[in-house]
């Protein structure tokens, strides 16, 4: 009983394996029994040899200062800068990048919305967005996790764009993500929510049947394209179907006390600090395997020491030393702030390795120079995810290379294959994947 309590007493246990255990049951009581290796299906085993690859995008908005952030020196033995020195226990989790940008995206803050979509112009009077990366890979992995994914954002956007160039609104509140992905509803919520579902699939039901009947009447061309339209509703029916078996499965038990939203809007730091522990917590739980992050900032002054101007301010330094000093304090503690984030990973297990190692974490900003919205040679870090990491990899930094080819490398090793992303002219040279 002590070693089934014990089994009990996991840190996390995420719905994947709560469906792969058995349990005793008796007097209206079911406990749940540890993973059995002796009677897993070979399926079982075959999954476990090749686990789940996830990714999480981070963006601060108002740019890095680069002085700060670039490295001298290129290679392994390149010198830390001073925000890269508050990551020097992770040196060889991660790689830095200089030279990279979007092609056709120039600058000011509109850049943003192209920052992982690459669409160009995003300044021009009818700009029109495309998907974004983490779209594209939730896209290919809709049904492995309970969520598709999970955009999250300190402020009005997120970083998350549709196929057709949609904006998707983030998660803003810690407490109400938590409990989408802990918290289990009561019987009444849980029915209500299988009845939209269910009123979601009989809405699609007879708006397929009656586009049917008006194909009849259609030219060949119109047809085409109610086909396509066929085509989202068969997408749209497929996702209902899927979000209505997970409806049904246990919700991952978690140790983690539920957050306290922070209401200072002011407060970037700490509503950051809950974000990054929730994206944790959802990448060991396997609840999701993409989130992004956008940190968007404001015109109000961070409650951190030494800091009395307002962030966006600071980011306009114009090289003027007080700003300077005073921003490098914010941007500082965005660095430790990662930092926390690293540490999480590489302390949690996963597959045998760490949990580290199977997420690709990508941190940086749509802008090169904040101070004077130049989106050209953008601060880029990424950790994690199996890559050979250690380096700092310079390219041009008069004729960038297109950022997306950092991307396709991404996406190649998430699994999709793929030779292209929006911008892209190839994965990114010099970035190698571990031995093995």
């Amino acid at each position: 009983m002590k070693k089934l309590m014990a089994g009990r007493r996991e840190k996390t246990r995420g719905a994947g394996a709560m469906s792969r255990r058995l349990f005793l049951r008796g007097a209206g009581v079911g406990l749940a029994l540890p993973l059995l290796e002796s009677l897993e299906p070979k399926a079982w085993a075959a999954a476990a040899a090749n686990p789940p690859r996830r990714m999480l995008f981070i963006n601060t908005a108002l740019g890095l200062h680069g002085p700060s952030f670039f490295p001298k020196g290129t290679g392994v033995d390149y010198a830390a800068s001073p925000y890269l020195e508050i990551l020097r226990d992770f040196r060889s989790d991660f790689s830095v990048f200089s030279g990279l940008s979007h092609p056709h995206v120039a600058g000011g803050h509109a850049t943003e919305s192209s920052f992982l979509t690459a669409a160009p112009h995003p300044n021009r009077d009818g700009f029109i967005n495309t998907i974004s990366l983490d779209q594209l890979v939730a896209e290919r992995l809709s049904s492995e996790t309970r969520f598709d994914f999970l955009a999250l954002g300190i402020g009005r956007y997120s970083l998350s764009w549709t196929r057709d160039g949609v904006p998707i609104p983030p998660l803003t509140r810690p407490s109400e993500i938590f409990a989408r992905l802990f918290v289990e509803g009561t019987r009444e919520e849980q029915a209500r929510s299988l009845r939209a579902l269910d009123q979601g699939r009989s809405v699609l039901d007879a708006v397929r049947e009656r586009a049917k009947r008006l194909s009849r009447k259609l030219s060949a061309g119109d047809r085409d394209n109610l086909d396509q339209y066929f085509t989202s509703v068969r997408g749209l029916e497929e996702r209902l179907a899927r979000r209505k078996a997970w409806a049904l499965k246990p919700k991952p038990k978690v140790e983690a006390e539920p957050p306290r939203d922070i209401t200072d809007p002011a407060d970037i730091s700490g509503r950051t600090r809950l974000m990054l522990d929730l994206a944790h917590l959802a990448l060991q739980t396997d609840s999701t395997r993409v989130i992004t992050l956008f940190q968007e900032g404001n015109f109000l002054v961070p409650p951190i020491d030494g800091v009395d101007m307002d962030w966006h301010l600071l980011s306009h330094h114009g090289h003027d030393p007080k700003r300077l000093k005073q921003l490098q304090r914010v941007e500082l503690e965005q660095m430790r702030l990662l930092r926390g984030l690293l540490a999480k990973l590489a302390e949690t297990p996963d597959s045998g390795g760490r949990l580290l190692d199977r997420s690709m974490v990508l941190f940086g900003s749509n802008l090169g120079n904040a101070s004077s919205h130049d989106a050209r040679n953008l601060p880029i870090l990424l950790a994690g995810g199996g890559f050979k990491h250690g380096s700092h990899l310079a390219f041009d930094a008069r004729n960038n290379t297109p950022l997306c080819n950092l991307f396709l490398s991404m996406l190649q090793r998430m699994g999709l294959e793929t030779e292209r992303f929006a911008s892209s002219s190839g994965t990114l040279n010099g970035l190698e994947l571990e031995a093995g």
